[in-house]
């Protein structure tokens, strides 16, 4: 055997090796060389047999017959540009005439299966511009979030990767109150726990409800501003979170300074354009199993629930300006929950679906929204938790995945930013009774102080 077939042999296998073991870095060694020979090969004869062609124009037809010429070809989208990333491709192209960008999204997943990647997706960027971002592997395999993931802005937190190897960050300035369903071991609980997380480091107020007794969102108290492990202390702490809302809103109007002299940016009409030392702490309320709140046997259980569910509502509809956000998890979040769900549900604007058990669960995300992502909720195995599909009110989704955290880790990073946890006068018969950090053994508090 010569030394360059050797060679070539060698080269092979640690190209074998890397895209079963390092997907990563078969991609940037080998793999995105590879598929931008595959696109730019096959671009032609691809959008051909996907219909994104455009046949000749007339003068063109004309000018051939004319001078006694072949009929010319369909001719495909031009190529603007075409750039490589750490996960994939990104490509742009200019429509023809005719074409519509609705094309290119129905045609995807042929798209995919013609250039052997692992995803492709198409988005309008402008009029008559299209970007095709394709995935060249699978990303959500096995989901590390990189070293230094930051929210980048106020409220704004990492919480899983996107199936186009990006970081899907929940935003809570631009999408207030979100929906969170999924089955039982789908991987709602890690998802709401990466969360709590990510908010830890945050100058704001968790506030919880679980009413699984507290075994969610107990251990990680000592961040948590207030907390109800029952339906009946539920009710009084929404009540005492609806007086503080009504509170802020009162500042709010005394600092509005509407005079002419005041600049149209002083002016405010939310917490965030009051004075720093005016502004009241942000809250998010997390609530664990939402239809614990919603059921009822008794009378008296049925007076309780449309309390709860009605502060719920005022809540979602006039929280947002006065810092309160809303996180609503829950198995099934339908109609048969009672009256007043289908009301709390218009008003969260971010919907997360992981793996449910039928189709209804997934039109309960998504049927009002983005029918789409219908099937791609109800297409989540059951070997991936963790695996979702996030999406809002504007129709657009992405599938994501939530990196493991396990409950100690969550825990120790809970402990750690302990100090953080804010004093809210209104909330102050709510807030958890825990022993002192100092109490417990050294090596539990040296764990809990370690860098996340």
């Amino acid at each position: 055997m010569t030394a360059w077939a050797v060679a070539l042999s060698l080269v092979i296998t640690v190209a074998l090796l890397l895209r079963w073991q390092r997907p990563a870095w078969y991609w940037m060694t080998f793999g995105v060389l590879l598929a931008v020979m595959r696109v730019l090969i096959r671009y032609v004869s691809v959008t051909d047999a996907c219909g994104l062609t455009v046949p000749p124009s007339r003068w063109r037809l004309a000018l051939a017959r004319m001078t006694n010429r072949p009929v010319p070809e369909s001719r495909a989208p031009r190529i603007l540009r075409l750039w490589p990333t750490r996960t994939g491709l990104v490509m742009r192209v200019k429509l023809r005439p005719g074409q519509d960008a609705f094309d290119f999204s129905a045609a995807s997943d042929r798209l995919r299966h013609s250039w052997v990647m692992q995803n492709v997706t198409a988005r309008e960027v402008r009029s008559g511009v299209v970007e095709l971002r394709m995935t060249g592997y699978d990303v959500l395999k096995r989901v590390r979030m990189p070293a230094h993931a930051a929210g980048g802005g106020v409220m704004r937190v990492p919480v899983a990767v996107r199936e186009d190897g990006e970081v899907y960050c929940r935003d809570y300035r631009q999408t207030p109150h979100a929906l969170n369903v999924g089955a039982t071991q789908s991987g709602k609980s890690v998802y709401q726990r990466n969360l709590v997380a990510g908010l830890a480091a945050l100058d704001v107020a968790l506030v919880g409800i679980d009413c699984k007794q507290g075994v969610e969102l107990a251990p990680l108290a000592r961040r948590f501003t207030a907390l109800a492990d029952n339906p009946d202390t539920a009710a009084e702490l929404l009540d005492a979170l609806v007086g503080h809302m009504e509170e802020v809103y009162q500042t709010i109007r005394r600092e509005q300074r509407l005079s002419a002299d005041v600049p149209d940016a002083e002016v405010t009409a939310d917490i965030w354009d009051l004075p720093d030392h005016l502004r009241p702490t942000p809250i998010v309320l997390l609530v664990d199993e939402v239809a614990e709140l919603a059921l009822f046997a008794t009378k008296e259980e049925e007076k309780r629930r449309d309390r709860i569910i009605t502060s719920l509502i005022r809540l979602a509809q006039l929280g947002r300006a006065a810092g309160i956000y809303l996180e609503i998890c829950g198995q099934r979040f339908g109609s048969e929950l009672g009256k007043g769900i289908t009301m709390l549900r218009a008003q969260l604007t971010a919907r997360t679906a992981h793996r449910v058990n039928d189709e209804t669960s997934a039109n309960m995300a998504f049927g009002d929204i983005a029918p789409d992502a219908v099937l791609a909720t109800i297409q989540i195995r059951t070997d991936r938790p963790g695996t979702a599909v996030a999406g809002d009110s504007s129709g657009g989704w992405v599938r994501i995945r939530t990196p493991h955290l396990t409950l100690r880790r969550a825990v120790n990073i809970a402990n750690h930013h302990a100090h953080r946890t804010p004093e809210i006068p209104a909330l102050s018969a709510f807030r958890p009774v825990l022993p002192s950090l100092a109490k417990t053994p050294a090596s539990a508090v040296e764990s809990a102080s370690a860098p996340a």
